[in-house]
């Protein structure tokens, strides 16, 4: 943080890290319905920057690169709660797509197929694909999900060991992860072979239809349902005990 002359100035260390901030917001962007603006991201992040070089002398224990990131993308998430990017009407598709596979599963006694999930929405396979298209960004957990709508408790919560503790620690509890690891086997293949190629191997959706020889839009779907399946499957935890 100092040259010859003194300390560097915030303008040129704002310019040297230009290019982290733009990679982040792209990272998250490609995680992210198309309504979201990366400009915006960006916007956010370069807040997230400013802060971390205010506060970065009295943080001794990392990198600057290293702080600055995790403000960075700090800065980006509350961007996107602040925005609510995933519409009401969406998540309430989504929910509903979450119900009817849940419900054909225990019909069935496995994963439905996507006929399936439509038949029992009473829509066309054309119309449940728009619908998890739509749903692009559709995710694991959300704010609401810490708090009941129902019987007091709620799926993060099946996972949290230690009650007297801040639930958000269930996503980085073991057993959490253990069954959202279990559940991504339990996909289907080729929606399994997609999160592994999204997640493990951080492909975009570009390279991941390539190398499954669909297109973009239906990764897409595909990440969209296997996000449904997901929840579901941690939700029946719950009465299993198999967490």
């Amino acid at each position: 943080m100092y040259n010859a002359k003194g300390r560097v100035g915030k303008t040129q260390i704002l310019k040297d890290h230009l290019l982290m901030v733009n990679k982040l917001a792209h990272q998250l962007k490609a995680k992210l319905p198309a309504n979201v603006e990366v400009d915006d991201l960006i916007q956010a992040g370069m807040i997230g920057l400013l802060d971390a070089l205010g506060r970065y002398e009295n943080t001794q224990q990392a990198q600057f690169e290293t702080y600055a990131s995790q403000r960075i993308r700090g800065a980006m998430l509350d961007e996107l709660r602040s925005m609510d990017w995933l519409p009401r009407n969406v998540r309430q598709n989504m929910r509903k797509i979450e119900a009817a596979i849940a419900e054909v599963q225990q019909q069935v006694g496995r994963q439905p197929t996507e006929i399936e999930i439509a038949k029992k929405l009473d829509l066309t396979i054309d119309e449940y694909q728009k619908m998890l298209f739509n749903g692009a960004g559709h995710q694991l957990c959300y704010i609401e999900d810490f708090h009941s709508e129902n019987d007091g408790d709620h799926f993060l919560e099946w996972f949290n060991s230690d009650s007297s503790g801040d639930p958000l620690q269930a996503l980085v509890n073991h057993d959490m992860r253990e069954a959202v690891v279990q559940s991504i086997e339990a996909l289907p293949a080729r929606e399994n072979l997609m999160m592994g190629l999204y997640y493990e191997h951080e492909l975009n959706l570009k390279e991941i239809g390539a190398i499954m020889g669909v297109t973009e839009s239906r990764v897409s779907q595909l990440h969209s349902q296997a996000i449904a399946r997901i929840r579901v499957m941690l939700r029946g935890q719950k009465w299993t005990g198999e967490a």
